[in-house]
């Protein structure tokens, strides 16, 4: 079957019952349909001085184009943990339509560890994409009114920093020019488009404690110069408290359940290559008072999303996880090591030894913020004993215990030793959390601490508009703000074609941005695209919906 047809099969609870078995209140549930609920600002309120749970986080090695199952992991760990008995919530992050219609999948799980209902999820939901697009666009539509109105300001057209987002991958919106038709369409100039995921309203919306925090952050939006070379600001035109408006109900989580019923609380949706990659700071907070165990994830490779959850997240919200979980597939070694992705299914023990040079990489990177470390080795169909004896010993030889998870086929029961794994590692290993950085420290020095710490990059270099935006940067006061670095998730450099562990390589900043809303500095590096392209044949094509309104093909 597929993850569709599991999906529709499945017998859902209410979400009134989810929430009332996590000891929410049904006055603190906004009904969202059946299956879906936001949970509101009443319930941090009453559960504000309850102590928090063990915090797990979820992340992964490079992986290969298509994905290696981090949230399949994620949601099946945490089904697992009811099977042996302990009261356990996941914290994830929302789909965004670029990858649903392109060619990676959406972000609510696979196989019989999936969040549901998977369709609403992986489309619409509850709308909070389509509120931070919105937020976002209509900032600058009031940025562009006010130039076209006079312009007390002076803005600089030529100096815009905010770009209009839209939640699709769209390349041909990469560059476009708007205010063409003459004076009553407004004033001309060149702009861009991203991707809602990439855009620093998103990041506020997952970085934000509360309302009064959020508004405070949106107006703190660098969003252009004026012509004498001082800043603009979101709240320097007034914009900040329509866009919270628009954010009053995204801003809240949402309760939804796995296929077995383990209550999922999906909030926020930024991508860890382009952005900072977590789910929002409320979702896990609220997590952590609900139950014993909250397990969240980051996205992609554990040198994008798991540093920046540890050295940006867990650094502005207070945050110390328990335990650190590393999601291997031996198709995925076996891509490191060289191997095509049309031939991966395929046994491959010479590639897989110089793959695994990767695994380890990820394992000792995540052991050096002081957090216990498991490998879970997430099983397809087509792995052979000679390949997974190569992971036992890899393993045997980090001194990391690992487990098989076989969630994707068995749900919960196919993840109960990696539960019993992880829990047993919480209890006899003390955390002892800490970012590999200083907030002190200079913004090069923090992007260097990054690359060679974590990449293994040998050099950083800065090009000449990355010393100018930086020199920008600093006479703002962004100088003591945690860096994002933005690049590709396929390897550890900035070069996708590096696969393993490359060594002796530079890592290129090409352009700087202080994203002062959100509270941190992000670098760009390589050639990464905040608008991302669809593929040769999107996943769009084979999605459709019936005479009976069933939807087809989305997975």
């Amino acid at each position: 079957m597929t993850d569709i047809e599991i999906a529709q099969s499945a017998a859902l609870k209410p979400v009134r019952e989810v929430g009332a078995e996590l000891g929410l209140l049904e006055d603190e549930l906004e009904f969202y349909g059946k299956y879906k609920a936001k949970i509101n600002a009443e319930a941090f309120q009453r559960l504000r001085d309850r102590p928090d749970g063990k915090l797990i986080l979820v992340t992964a090695i490079n992986p290969t184009p298509a994905g290696e199952g981090k949230t399949t992991t994620t949601a099946g760990l945490g089904q697992a943990m009811a099977k042996i008995g302990k009261k356990a919530v996941i914290a994830l992050r929302e789909p965004s339509l670029g990858p649903v219609f392109g060619i990676k999948g959406g972000a609510a799980g696979g196989g019989y560890a999936q969040v549901l209902p998977m369709e609403d999820i992986n489309l619409h939901f509850t709308g909070d994409m389509h509120a931070i697009t919105s937020a976002n666009n209509l900032c600058c539509a009031m940025l562009d009114n006010h130039m076209q109105q006079g312009n007390p300001l002076g803005i600089d057209p030529r100096r815009i920093l905010i770009k209009r987002c839209l939640d699709m991958n769209d390349r041909a919106l990469r560059n476009v020019i708007v205010g063409l038709g003459g004076k009553i369409n407004g004033v001309p100039r060149e702009d861009n488009f991203i991707i809602t995921v990439a855009s620093e309203v998103m990041a506020i919306l997952c970085l934000a404690k509360d309302m009064p925090d959020l508004k405070q952050r949106l107006g703190n939006i660098l969003i252009a110069y004026n012509y004498e070379g001082k800043p603009v600001y979101a709240r320097d035109i007034k914009a900040e408290g329509a866009m919270a408006a628009l954010l009053r109900d995204a801003v809240n989580p949402n309760l939804v359940q796995t296929l077995e019923g383990t209550p999922a609380i999906m909030h926020g949706g930024p991508f860890a290559n382009i952005a900072h990659g977590c789910n929002s700071v409320r979702a896990t907070r609220l997590a952590l008072k609900l139950a014993d165990y909250c397990i969240t994830e980051a996205g992609f490779g554990s040198d994008l999303g798991a540093e920046k959850f540890m050295d940006i997240k867990c650094r502005m919200a207070g945050l110390s996880p328990d335990c650190v979980v590393v999601v291997a597939t031996v198709r995925a070694l076996k891509y490191n090591g060289g191997v095509a992705k049309a031939d991966l299914g395929a046994e491959n023990v010479a590639a897989l030894e110089k793959g695994i040079v990767n695994l380890k990489a990820h394992v000792e990177n995540m052991g050096k913020y002081g957090v216990p470390v498991v490998v879970a080795i997430n099983r397809f169909g087509t792995d052979t004993d000679k390949e997974l004896q190569i992971i036992d010993n890899c393993c045997k030889e980090l001194g990391v215990p690992y487990a098989l998870s076989e969630v994707f086929g068995k749900g919960g029961e196919g993840g109960k030793a990696l539960a019993e794994t992880v829990c047993q590692i919480i209890g006899q290993t003390q955390s002892h959390f800490a970012p590999i950085y200083p907030d002190e420290a200079p913004v090069e020095e923090k992007i260097e601490t990054i690359a060679k710490t974590i990449y293994g990059a040998a050099h950083v270099s800065f090009t000449n508009q990355a010393v100018k935006s930086l020199k920008e940067i600093k006479a703002l006061g962004g100088d003591k703000m945690p860096v994002c670095i933005a690049k590709t998730q396929y390897s550890l450099s900035d070069d996708p074609a590096l696969l393993g562990r490359p060594t002796g390589f530079t890592v290129t900043i090409r352009d700087l941005k202080l994203s002062s809303g959100a509270g941190f500095v992000v670098a760009y590096a390589g050639d990464i695209m905040t608008m991302p392209g669809l593929p040769k044949v999107p996943a769009a094509e084979k999605i459709d919906v019936d005479d009976a309104s069933v939807i087809h093909g989305l997975f």
